[in-house]
């Protein structure tokens, strides 16, 4: 299929799935009109559970998803989604007494879980940046000001660098650092680093002091020395505070994810010196997952662990192989990351997306068969609408781009 895959296609069918598989599912599926914001969860049958918890990261990318489809479409129905998400997070999940924000929260606003989780607090500054963008709310900005403040006061490393995995409800230290059930209790992490860098991009966009300017520029240092592998390309995961690696792990979703989101921060910040070493490493990341993590349907797979290849399919992977791949194109002019995209594509619209219940699988066999279960919902604490928005619309601004340079 990828042969065939025209650009102007490809657009058409990633307007489709965006549009009605993607956002048209949110809209009309997870509003909670009974208690505040969204839904916390809905299982893989599509049952609502609406007295289920109400997760920080699934508020934050809802707020962010829908923010960033008003950029792209300026329909008023995203923005207002997009306004539901920001209300419910400054009125039930923000601390009023020691400031940033819960983890989890029950149906009544009552916190669940009141750890200062650093990823969590970083996928809001995210939020608020996309939203700042879109509106120029100043209120949102001086919000997302003030969690950036927190975090370099008490989860930044000083002797280090980088930041601390959780901290207590009051900024002090805690022992239950680790963002999920399956990741290690460590001090530091990949993907917290990483998604503060995403968090730190989106907020240098929209407001550029030299203290942000510098954080930027050290946090895309610290993924090029301390995170990638130099001798695998491959992302290290998990590390104690003085970057000491903890696990033999690759997830091969993360690494292509970073390749992108690297190479953009480093283009946003635009500092001449760095750009060549991240456009480099940013490559040779792509290189690694096309090579080690690809299928040969086209579909990435979960994570390999020194020994054993976890050969299914989560759906985020799928979603940032499809960028990542058309970055390294992007960067390099090689076909075979064009081709690799395409490919994505084609997998995720095969198995991935469930265009009989809208939105996507959360995992799939290698096979290609949907994985039901419990603790895969198609909404919840994990399972939001960022990873495959996002990609849609990268893919579909990425598109226009390279058609203008044609």
């Amino acid at each position: 299929m990828s042969q065939q895959l025209t650009g102007a296609r490809w657009q058409d069918e990633l307007t489709v799935e965006l549009k009605d598989n993607i956002l048209g599912y949110w809209l009309n599926n997870t509003v909670d009109e009974k208690y505040f914001g969204y839904i916390g969860e809905i299982a893989s049958s599509g049952e609502k559970l609406p007295e289920a918890h109400k997760g920080l990261v699934l508020h934050a990318r809802i707020m962010w998803t829908f923010a960033s489809a008003y950029r792209l479409y300026k329909d008023e129905k995203y923005l207002a989604a997009s306004k539901r998400a920001y209300e419910a997070l400054k009125t039930h999940f923000r601390d009023p007494e020691h400031g940033g924000l819960y983890w989890l929260i029950d149906i009544k606003g009552a916190a669940v879980s009141d750890k200062k989780q650093v990823y969590g607090q970083a996928f809001v500054i995210y939020a608020l940046s996309e939203y700042v963008r879109v509106t120029g709310d100043q209120e949102a900005l001086a919000w997302a000001e003030e969690i950036y403040r927190l975090l370099e006061k008490h989860a930044y490393d000083p002797v280090h660098l980088g930041y601390v995995e959780a901290l207590a409800r009051d900024w002090t230290e805690t022992d239950e650092l680790s963002l999920s059930g399956k990741d290690l209790n460590e001090r530091k992490s990949m993907n917290t680093h990483l998604h503060v860098l995403e968090a730190y991009t989106n907020l240098y966009r929209v407001w550029k002091p030299e203290g942000l300017k510098a954080k930027l520029k050290e946090l895309i240092e610290v993924h090029l020395d301390k995170i990638i592998d130099a001798k695998t390309d491959h992302f290290l995961l998990f590390f104690d505070d003085e970057w000491h690696s903890k696990a033999p792990h690759v997830s091969y979703g993360h690494d292509i994810e970073g390749s992108w989101l690297l190479w953009e921060a480093a283009e946003v910040l635009g500092d001449q010196s760095l750009l060549p070493r991240v456009k480099e490493a940013a490559v040779r990341m792509a290189k690694a997952t096309l090579e080690q993590g690809v299928d040969e349907d086209g579909g990435l797979f979960n994570e390999y662990d020194g020994h054993h290849l976890d050969d299914s399919k989560d759906w985020w992977p799928q979603a940032e192989a499809m960028v990542g791949f058309l970055n390294a194109y992007q960067l390099s002019g090689e076909a075979k990351y064009l081709e690799a995209s395409k490919h994505s594509w084609s997998f995720i619209s095969n198995f991935v997306s469930d265009r009989e219940g809208g939105e996507w699988h959360w995992q799939v066999t290698r096979a290609g068969e949907p994985v039901v279960s419990g603790n895969q919902p198609k909404v919840g604490q994990w399972k939001c609408p960022y990873h495959n928005s996002r990609a849609c619309i990268e893919v579909l601004e990425r598109l226009e781009h390279l058609k203008s340079e044609a």
